[in-house]
């Protein structure tokens, strides 16, 4: 489809989608506002588009960043649905993303062999070998999702196998200082 178009214009062409992408993943997991304002950054070995089908496939070493948030995989797939919405799947050993909390010295990151988001949702699931760190809590899993908007987060271990069920490690938190002390 793109055979005909010379090098200026494929990398032209790669921008747009990439500002595509850009649309999706800066609304992921309490991602920092200000990255919206941010150019995007995105590089791979190879682009695939195509036009028709609403497909853009990214591979080889892939890394997009644009502020704060960093996706990295060996290959991400982008579809445009028809309302305009985007999913994106992230595959690689691992997947991985990142994205600092808005307004906190926190970040929320993710690993896995599989990544989906959805845009219109605002969700990131985690296939295979998943885990979502937020600060010093973290949640591993067979499978673990979580939607950005609510804060719901669900995970599933993988039977009765020991090393694949779910486990979760929740740091204890400062006591606030309006809690007086006991009498």
């Amino acid at each position: 489809m793109f055979q005909n178009l010379n090098t200026r214009h494929k990398n032209a062409i790669a921008f747009a989608v990439s500002v595509a992408l850009l649309s999706f993943f800066h609304s992921m997991a309490y991602a920092e506002k200000a990255d919206r304002e941010k150019p995007i950054n995105l590089e791979a070995d190879k682009v695939t588009l195509d036009d028709n089908q609403k497909v853009s496939i990214f591979e080889g070493n892939v890394i997009l960043t644009q502020g704060t948030t960093k996706i990295a995989a060996a290959k991400i797939t982008v579809r445009q649905e028809k309302d305009g919405s985007q999913k994106a799947t992230g595959i690689g050993k691992p997947a991985t993303f990142r994205t600092k909390r808005d307004g906190l010295e926190e970040y929320v990151d993710g690993s896995a062999e599989k990544i989906e988001y959805d845009s219109k949702t605002d969700k990131v699931e985690l296939f295979t070998n998943a885990w979502l760190r937020r600060d010093k809590d973290e949640v591993r899993g067979n499978y673990v999702s979580y939607e950005g908007s609510t804060e719901f987060y669900q995970a599933l271990g993988g039977g009765t196998d020991t090393n694949k069920r779910v486990t979760v490690v929740l740091q204890p938190k400062p006591k606030t200082q309006s809690a007086a002390p006991k009498q």
